[in-house]
């Protein structure tokens, strides 16, 4: 293949000539040559800069993955923590069709026991909306066990449309595994809770306040507490 005219810094030319291999390869058998070649480089310059051929793949789904984290949002949320995680799902599922590559790099190829240090601000960002929805009284079990319930639902949803012929593919699927998901963790109804769902999130709502504010407890009295509310959470 010829050499393309070139522009801007050699790491920026080989990150873009790598995307679009692998997005018109579907991520697969990725070829160095084929990279510098595109970029206007020779091998040195991508060793220089990402150290390997794998290092240049991970900086290509680090950076696809922060136009997703740190795309615009609507300012200042909703005020609904509920509509918040339900705007957060559709945004997961949507970057996972519109980028299915680097989706299905990122949580197709996982290694056992270790987290993705990319997905980290993505899960933040949830923890954060449950944070929300725990002050609101909204949360039926612990933040983190919320969190690592809807993940796994939401990532699993996103997954199963990508395999899916687009022609064939089911346009509410995520809608309802996304309202089952969130029926698990949160009150999505506000209305008829039974007298101990009620205590549970009311218990999660000061437990997340308490770590906010544990002002005018001695770290005796805060863990003690902390411990009592986490139970009730959990009851």
């Amino acid at each position: 293949m010829p050499r393309r005219a070139v522009s801007g810094n050699a790491r920026d030319r080989l990150l873009l000539a790598a995307a679009e291999l692998m997005d018109s390869s579907g991520g697969r058998d990725l070829s160095t040559r084929a990279v510098c070649e595109r970029a206007g480089v020779q091998a040195p310059t991508l060793y220089h800069h990402f150290g390997s051929k794998q290092g240049l793949i991970d900086a290509v789904i680090n950076h696809g993955f922060s136009q997703y984290v740190h795309s615009p949002r609507p300012s200042g949320g909703s005020r609904d923590a509920l509509d918040d995680i339900r705007h957060g799902w559709d945004e997961h599922v949507r970057f996972g069709l519109e980028h299915p590559t680097f989706y299905a790099l990122l949580y197709g190829r996982v290694e056992p026991g270790r987290p993705c240090a990319i997905t980290a601000p993505a899960h933040a960002m949830l923890r954060d909306l449950l944070n929300a929805a725990a002050r609101q009284g909204l949360l039926r079990v612990p933040i983190d066990d919320a969190a690592e319930q809807l993940l796994a639902a939401n990532v699993g949803v996103t997954l199963s449309l990508i395999t899916q012929p687009e022609e064939a593919r089911d346009p509410g699927l995520s809608d309802r595994v996304r309202e089952a998901a969130l029926a698990g963790v949160l009150d999505t109804t506000a209305r008829g809770e039974s007298p101990a769902a009620t205590r549970a999130s009311t218990a999660l709502a000061l437990r997340t306040m308490l770590e906010q504010d544990p002002t005018g407890l001695t770290a005796g009295e805060h863990a003690l507490l902390g411990e009592l509310l986490d139970r009730l959470g959990r009851s």
